[in-house]
């Protein structure tokens, strides 16, 4: 008979994995040393804020800076650490620190958890990426740091810049400023939104294009999917900096009263931030339904694969966008720079765009049987951050009832999986069919 290992492929013991990971992180949250009123977190809420913090989402039912010891706060940043990097990559370097051989299927574990195409290089990818995580996070942490350190004592500075440096280059979005503040005081501030704004950038582009760029450092010796997520990437950041430029412009509860360089710093910050890190220097609740509907359609992309970031990723989304375009145009292949992408890679976009549309719509339908008094859009762009790991809220998450909190729960979790993820852990391999049946029609459009 065979072990449970050996009949666990490598998608079950990544879900299986998380879910440890988010249950340890709960039962740690709910002892009377994680809270600043010595009582501990309820269950359902310390499972929510665990879930949220291992999935990198940020959506919180009580404030991270006032509810949470250093202890507390110790453990979330620990969940969002292992979390955003996964549990393998930290296993990895725990082998290798020890002298421990990688084996063939923990390298499969590591070519599932970075969605790469090969197991060849994955062990010397994990180096690379806890390097560029440490260096990343500490100039993140310094500059913070830095600033912070004229609005607060310095030790506490230095904590707040490296909570928020690490929990940002993660894309979490947890805080510590209180009252679920967030950055709103740090709306015009170019160090803080600048800062923040590269380390979301950087741990949403995904550690294969960061290798990509260490290595070959050229335009030209980049691989298709480095230049799609590097383009499409910069395209979405642009254009939704334009528009929530001229969206908010005249908004006296968001960019109104700012001068003309605050205007595009707060417009810049939002149009990173829904892609998916969940920290805001804007008010939700007070932005215009326009704006609103572009950060559910942001969050929905997300960042590039196998980087901290969650929804159907940029590279889902520029697939599509590329198929409908070559269908429109009358053409047999759909081209992206000059290399045609296979039907494979095509019908697997359409499937993970599909199941996280129906996911969305799902929980949307759900939240608006269980929570009741709130407008449409609220259960919407709920549903949709959880989904997208993206932490935004619009007030909703902590007025949540008890089956609100457990729907979220499980909408961050399968988020930060993904949809195929979760689908090839709890059905069996694809088999190849012995027989091809014929062929059948169906009017499309």
């Amino acid at each position: 008979m065979k072990s449970l290992k050996e009949n666990l492929d490598p998608a079950k013991i990544l879900v299986l994995g998380f879910a440890i990971l988010i249950f340890i992180g709960a039962f740690l949250l709910t002892l009377p040393i994680a809270t600043e009123d010595g009582k501990g977190l309820a269950f359902l809420n310390a499972l929510f804020t665990a879930t949220s913090a291992t999935c990198v989402t940020g959506l919180v039912v009580v404030d991270t800076g006032d509810t949470f010891s250093l202890f507390g706060e110790m453990i979330i940043l620990i969940l969002i650490q292992v979390g955003g990097l996964g549990f393998m990559t930290f296993a990895t370097f725990l082998f290798v620190l020890l002298g421990k051989k990688i084996s063939l299927k923990e390298r499969l574990l590591l070519k599932e958890a970075f969605n790469t195409n090969s197991t060849a290089g994955v062990v010397r990818l994990v180096k690379r990426i806890l390097i560029f995580t440490v260096i990343t996070e500490c100039i993140g942490g310094i500059l913070l740091t830095v600033r912070f350190s004229f609005d607060m004592p310095i030790g506490q500075a230095v904590y707040f810049g490296f909570f928020h440096a690490i929990s940002n280059f993660n894309n979490a979005g947890f805080d510590l400023m209180g009252e679920f503040n967030s950055l709103t005081d740090y709306v015009d501030d170019p160090i803080v939104v600048l800062t923040i704004c590269s380390l979301i950038i950087l741990g949403g582009l995904g550690f294969i294009v960061i290798n990509e760029l260490y290595e070959y450092r050229q335009i030209r010796a980049f691989s298709v999917h480095t230049k799609v997520v590097l383009s499409t990437t910069l395209i979405l950041i642009v254009g939704a900096t334009i528009l929530i430029f001229f969206f908010e412009y005249s908004n006296v509860k968001t960019l109104g009263p700012l001068s003309p360089t605050g205007k595009g710093l707060g417009a810049l910050f939002h149009s990173v931030t829904p892609r998916t890190a969940g920290a805001n220097t804007l008010s939700m609740g007070d932005l215009t339904h326009a704006t609103l509907f572009l950060t559910i359609f942001l969050m929905f992309i997300g960042g590039g694969s196998g980087s901290t970031a969650g929804g159907i990723k940029v590279t889902t989304f520029a697939v599509l966008i590329i198929t409908a375009l070559s269908q429109l145009k009358g053409k047999e292949e759909v081209v992206l720079f000059k290399r045609r992408i296979v039907i494979e890679n095509i019908l697997k976009a359409l499937t993970v765009a599909m199941s996280g549309i129906m996911i969305v719509v799902v929980v949307t339908f759900m939240l608006s049987i269980t929570e009741k008094g709130y407008v449409f859009i609220m259960y919407l762009f709920e549903a949709t951050s959880a989904f997208g790991t993206v932490g935004l809220s619009m007030g909703l998450t902590p007025e949540l009832s008890p089956i609100g909190r457990f729907i979220i729960i499980l909408t961050m979790f399968v988020g930060r999986l993904g949809p195929l993820t979760l689908g090839f852990a709890i059905t069996k391999r694809r088999k190849q069919e012995a027989y091809r049946r014929p062929k059948g029609k169906i009017m499309i459009g």
